[in-house]
């Protein structure tokens, strides 16, 4: 993580957000005392799914013939944002389900984990991107109402319970979560910090919070930000506590199968309009 000051702490609804373009915003909150000290500074990026799309990746399917990092992702794919889609193991075999263009890449639907992202559904009057609860939400994987899906640990719920177990384990996590209003939070934490400590404070400190998920922890936890999205500010070390996220400044260089693009809808205008809002959509 590079030498970037972050903001001293306060109540998650009194953060200011700094609009990258009209439907994305970033921003970085720290809990402090608010969540007892046990969590770092989370960087958080909101997304207007009707301004922005969602588009799932995988190594494989690009016809590469091993995984890349994150930057060569942001790079390749052209997307605004990327994060990574999932957990996956040592040979780096994705774990869950993962679809494109309403297929699968080569995954199958995890047995226990809950969590379901998806985007970009087949039908209208669907929400263009939604986190869903598999233990009560449908989804048929056989004909999939959504083109973008990716399989991961359910965090919240949507009566406010933590479904990740105390277990104390420490690392840095990606956390995917949507609000009341439907749009897409993407929440990285700034350190490391456990699953069940992160998910109580999500659960506490951000009222408009609705469901959570865990995508991965430790070193494939990653986000980054385009340098052309962040324009000028990009140039200018120590101007935003955010500064880590632009072109992955400050995260790892770990090797990637499979990530998720932000990237804008065609025909969208005032994407890429950039003004400060504090608090605001």
């Amino acid at each position: 993580m590079s030498c970037v000051a972050l903001p001293t702490a306060m109540p998650a609804q009194e953060q200011a957000w700094d609009r990258l373009a009209e439907g994305l915003e970033v921003s970085v909150w720290t809990p402090g005392d608010q969540c007892g000290h046990e969590v770092p500074s989370l960087f958080l990026v909101r997304v207007d799914p009707e301004r922005y799309r969602f588009s799932t990746y995988h190594f494989s399917d690009e016809g590469l013939q091993a995984p890349i990092p994150i930057q060569d992702w942001r790079q390749r794919t052209g997307a605004s944002i990327v994060f990574n889609a999932g957990l996956f193991l040592e040979d780096y075999s994705y774990l869950g389900l993962l679809l494109k263009d309403g297929r699968s890449l080569g995954s199958r639907r995890h047995p226990q984990w809950q969590g379901l992202f998806v985007a970009e559904p087949v039908k209208p009057g669907l929400r263009k991107a939604r986190v869903l609860d598999l233990s009560v939400d449908g989804f048929a994987t056989e004909n999939p109402v959504y083109r973008e899906a990716a399989q991961s640990l359910m965090l919240l719920d949507r009566t406010g319970h933590t479904r990740v177990r105390h277990t104390g384990k420490r690392a840095h996590q990606m956390v995917v979560a949507e609000d009341d209003v439907g749009r897409i939070l993407l929440i990285r934490t700034a350190d490391a910090v456990a699953l069940w400590d992160l998910a109580d404070c999500l659960r506490t400190g951000i009222a408009a919070l609705q469901l959570a998920m865990a995508m991965d922890g430790g070193s494939s936890a990653e986000l980054v930000i385009g340098a052309d999205l962040a324009g000028g500010q990009a140039g200018a070390p120590g101007v935003r506590p955010w500064q880590p996220l632009v072109e992955g400044s400050g995260v790892s260089h770990s090797l990637l199968p499979a990530v998720i693009g932000v990237l804008p809808r065609a025909g969208i205008a005032g994407t890429q309009e950039r003004r400060s809002a504090a608090g605001g959509r």
